[in-house]
């Protein structure tokens, strides 16, 4: 009996297209749709992957000409209208609210710092807000705790 067994396991063929053609309709229905999630998956990781290393570069430029000494209207002179990063955007607005909050007199207006974090702070959160779009808000609050550590 066992022999008869074994000889016809032996007989079947087990391997992955040969089970997906016995399989019924459902089951080939969930097969391709996990197929096409796992792809979708990886895009998804190695997007984000190109992106977060593409940031940390960026802003690694950015901190080199930023602690070079030479004065930050200089810099934000290169930089120009079009900044070509996270960090720069974040810089450009805290400067173009600095420049705003000057007076004729050269003096800063009252309240000029509070504008100035907050012009950063909304230039910040729109920066995270495209590092983690497409990642559901698990991911999202993993990566701002991440970005916040560097």
């Amino acid at each position: 009996m066992e022999t008869e067994t074994l000889a016809l396991a032996q007989e079947i063929d087990f391997s992955m297209w040969s089970l997906f053609e016995r399989a019924t309709l459902t089951v080939k229905l969930v097969m391709v749709m996990l197929v096409v999630a796992s792809f979708w998956a990886w895009a998804v990781i190695i997007q984000k992957l190109i992106d977060y290393r593409r940031a940390r570069r960026e802003a690694n430029r950015f901190d080199k000409a930023f602690w070079s000494g030479e004065p930050l209207d200089e810099l934000y002179t290169k930089i120009g209208d079009t900044p070509r990063g996270p960090s720069e955007r974040v810089f450009v607005s805290g400067m173009v609210e600095w420049q705003r909050s000057h007076k004729e007199d050269g003096g800063l207006i009252a309240g000029a710092q509070s504008r100035i974090d907050r012009s950063m702070d909304v230039a910040i959160a729109k920066e995270a807000e495209g590092l983690q779009k497409g990642l559901p808000d698990e991911f999202a609050t993993i990566l701002s705790r991440q970005l916040d550590r560097t």
